[in-house]
């Protein structure tokens, strides 16, 4: 079955080439140099701190299983990094609308580097306050970034039709190219240097810190609502009567955090769903396999996006459906294809098409994620953009650790199920959003936050 990756990895390889060599002029979007400076200048910062992310990724687990510490014992440290992400996360990443998205995205390079480093202690409690920071980061990386680039885009007077090439280049870099160079990195440092399973950490820490010192060298602060006066919990009131007076932000919301919700349920098992009775299978290579699906998809999504009579909102449903339908893979080859019994040995038949399906998922994923940024600097205000999406990744990082803490309470069919569910939900909310997307808002921020300001407060 060796062969079956190979021609799995080939093919996807191909078709992204094809896709990006046969790109004409209605594919691409004439820009300026100014704009072409500033976007290389965001895609490199994005790849170092991406690369610092995926680095890490396939060694945690590992990591904590060479210190010694068992599977119940590991789980309760991702499902701290999760809950930090929650709580702390939350507060951290909201107070970049006030003190700086500059300052914020330095604040999530020296906190992940600071995780990286208590990697190198054996000790739980410190490997905890490792997962606390880990969490922090996470919401740093996935808030305060994407709300400098926003804002800064605005702010030098770009073309808005121009911030979709900087979505797509960075997932086509940072979540496709990056995380596979990332994957290989690693397994170089650890397999044939034999450095051992903190290497890639302290890797991780070098392009931080690179990516860190570029930050600070080029880039210009911006801010959402400035205002001295306006507390933390002023701005948690604020964002939440933004999303609660206005459906499309609620429905993004509900969108984003049932979508990503799936897929790091996804992340969790996809390797005991290829291998059910401990099949022999190259983790690596799958991982770069689905990583090159998502490049696929984030090219689809360069093209997409880039024909102005095509609405995101209109293509996202099939998108949805589509994932949804691989996820059920699983379920429908465990009733249609007779489980083998033997134990280790290749891949059965029936993960091959779970493969298959997963790579579509992950070209999915790739089309997702530059489509829910362009949709997100379309309809969150930008005086609380890092608070309200912060407040999106809550019912995500309460699902997720739901998960982990049930993760063996439920077959994997179900478990499959119950993300496709989700994610049919999310198609009918993607129904609901483009009906309602014409349709102007009811009140504009300044409003909410006058009205609010007269308001009694809310209660939370």
């Amino acid at each position: 079955m060796e062969i079956f990756y190979y021609l799995v990895f080939g093919g996807l390889g191909a078709v992204v080439a094809a896709i990006e060599l046969s790109k004409n002029n209605k594919d691409r979007t004439n820009t300026s140099p100014a704009f072409n400076s500033f976007k290389n200048n965001y895609l490199l910062v994005y790849s170092l701190m991406m690369a610092g992310d995926w680095l890490q990724g396939p060694y945690v687990y590992y990591l904590y299983s060479q210190y010694g510490f068992g599977k119940g014992e590991i789980g309760q440290l991702f499902i701290a990094g999760f809950g930090s992400s929650m709580l702390f996360g939350t507060i951290v990443g909201s107070l970049a609308d006030k003190q700086g998205r500059k300052r914020a995205c330095v604040t999530y390079c020296i906190t992940y580097i600071l995780s990286c480093i208590t990697k190198h202690s054996p000790h739980y409690k410190v490997l905890m306050l490792g997962r606390v920071l880990g969490g922090i980061a996470t919401s740093l990386l996935f808030s305060a970034f994407e709300s400098w680039l926003v804002a800064e885009h605005n702010k030098r007077g770009f073309e808005q039709q121009w911030l979709s090439i900087t979505f797509s280049k960075a997932i086509f870099l940072g979540n496709g190219l990056v995380a596979i160079v990332a994957g290989l990195f690693g397994n170089v440092l650890v397999d044939t240097l034999s450095l051992g399973p903190v290497a890639p950490f302290d890797a991780a820490s070098c392009f931080l810190a690179i990516g860190m010192g570029i930050i600070l060298s080029s880039w210009t602060e911006n801010y959402g609502d400035p205002s001295e006066s306006k507390d933390l919990l002023t701005q948690f009131r604020g964002a939440a009567v933004a999303i609660a007076s206005d459906e499309k932000i609620a429905l993004l919301g509900a969108i984003q955090s049932l979508f990503e919700g799936s897929m790091y349920t996804f992340v969790f098992l996809w390797t005991p769903a290829l291998s059910p009775n401990e099949e022999e299978i190259p983790h690596g290579f799958i991982f770069a396999t689905f990583m090159l699906a998502s490049m696929l998809g984030s090219s689809l999504a360069s093209r997409l996006m880039a024909r102005s009579s095509l609405r995101v909102e209109s293509y996202m449903q099939i998108v949805f459906t589509v994932s949804a339908a691989s996820l059920l893979l699983p379920i429908l080859t465990s009733f249609l294809v007779a489980p083998s019994q033997a134990k280790g040995g290749s891949i059965s038949f029936s993960g091959c098409v779970q493969v298959l399906g997963f790579c579509a998922f992950e070209a999915c994923v790739g089309i997702f994620w530059p489509s829910i940024m362009k949709m997100r600097s379309q309809y969150i205000p930008e005086e609380a953009r890092s608070t309200i999406m912060n407040f999106f990744r809550i019912p995500l990082n309460i699902f997720v650790c739901i998960v982990l803490y049930n993760v063996n309470a439920f077959p994997i069919t179900i478990m499959f199920g119950m993300c496709s569910i989700f994610l049919f939900v999310a198609c009918i909310l993607q129904r609901r959003l483009l009906v309602i997307a014409e349709k102007p808002k009811t009140e504009d921020w300044t409003t909410l936050k006058e009205r609010d300001t007269e308001a009694e407060p809310l209660n939370i």
